[in-house]
């Protein structure tokens, strides 16, 4: 299988690695900034806002600070998180557009003044709470079956109503800033941004010919892939791509663009480091071994969830293999990571031996469980 880590990357982490006891991610801050750069170049005029959520260590936020990334909070507790590491309010958007009154407030209050919204409620909370403040608003995305975790549904409104909440939002003393919209995390079908950016480039145009508001701030979101086993174009054919579809519809005219990257930047630069803890077979007829291992959907491979995403997978071990379950440790059946899509495994693995989930970097440390079934939270390197 091919490695999305380059050789003398993997041979650092797993040097970093061979001491300590599993299961623990180790992070490669190098790729970080490598992934950074290559997306500032692919977007050199774009706002980059780092979704923290992805990875919220202080090693990667202090990372991104020094490179000039601005910050998509989802939370105040992300947003003293960035502050505490010496970022400026004014390089953060509160992408969330769910949040209670008080932490609208609390954060307008340090100085955030950008803030998404999707819904009249929470419209109104923020010209209580935010006076003044700037708002976009997240429309709806339709993005099919292509993105491997997809938003749909829970975030966004249809477009009649992001237009309504602009022309509420300038009526409210808010500052209408744009729009937003997101296709999916980990989305292969750059297509989804084409429609996306059509469906929000006619509400630009409606508002300015019928209320006179001019939007200058249009946020596409994050959905830029990492490298796991189903392929994906790299990261400048997405940006090649989505250029011509906004040149296409805006013109001369094109808003200020914010980009959300947070799996795309930090996943590729992270190793799961994991354990066998049993193998076993259901029947003496068995044509698949379960293979039990110490780090499972509660320990921070929630994404395994409907084995929507599938990491490339390392051993120690070589030679003849065999489909495989993989398994978490804990007493809950749904703690089965990959049931129905199977890794073809070395058959001489062996109790003890380790595991190596690539390109996990992202959204593992940040989802673990504090003490599911008594385990500690994933513990996480960074070299």
């Amino acid at each position: 299988m091919t490695t999305p880590i380059e050789p003398d990357v993997l041979a650092r982490i797993r040097a970093a690695a061979d001491s300590k006891e599993t299961p623990f991610l180790v992070v490669d801050r190098k790729t970080i900034s490598d992934l950074y750069d290559e997306l500032t170049a692919g977007f050199p005029d774009a706002g980059i806002y780092y979704a923290v959520k992805a990875n919220p260590a202080p090693e990667v936020i202090e990372l991104l600070r020094d490179k000039g990334s601005c910050f998509d909070i989802a939370s105040v507790y992300e947003l003293d998180r960035v502050l505490k590491l010496g970022v400026s309010a004014d390089r953060m958007s509160f992408g969330n557009t769910i949040k209670k009154a008080k932490d609208v407030r609390y954060a307008h209050e340090r100085g955030v003044r950008l803030f998404a919204t999707d819904s009249e409620a929470d419209l109104r909370n923020i010209a209580r709470a935010a006076p003044g403040a700037q708002i976009y608003v997240r429309v709806l995305a339709d993005t099919g079956q292509s993105a491997d975790w997809p938003l749909t549904r829970k975030f966004g409104c249809q477009p009649d109503m992001a237009y309504d909440l602009l022309v509420l939002a300038r009526d409210l003393g808010l500052v209408p800033a744009g729009l937003s919209f997101h296709v999916g995390s980990q989305q292969r079908d750059i297509g989804a941004w084409d429609a996306a950016i059509a469906k929000v480039s006619a509400i630009f145009v409606r508002l300015r010919e019928e209320e006179d508001i001019r939007l200058t701030l249009l946020n596409i979101g994050g959905g830029f892939p990492a490298t796991y086993v189903t392929p994906t174009n790299p990261v400048a054919t997405y940006a090649s791509e989505i250029h011509r579809f906004l040149e296409s519809e805006f013109g001369d005219d094109l808003p200020r663009i914010i980009l959300e990257p947070g799996r795309s930047l930090v996943s590729d630069a992270g190793v799961l480091v994991s354990e066998i803890v049993l193998i076993s077979r259901k029947s003496r007829t068995s044509l698949n071994r379960w293979i039990y291992l110490d780090v499972g959907k509660f320990s921070g491979l929630i994404e395994t969830l409907d084995e929507a995403i599938k990491y490339p997978i390392l051993t120690d071990k070589s030679g003849e293999v065999e489909e495989s379950i993989l398994a978490g440790p804990t007493c809950d059946s749904t703690d089965t990571l990959y049931e129905h899509y199977k890794y073809a495994l070395p058959l001489n693995l062996a109790i003890g031996d380790r595991i190596y989930f690539l390109s996990t970097g992202a959204y593992t440390t940040s989802y673990s469980s504090v003490e599911f079934n008594g385990f500690p939270p994933l513990r996480s390197y960074y070299v």
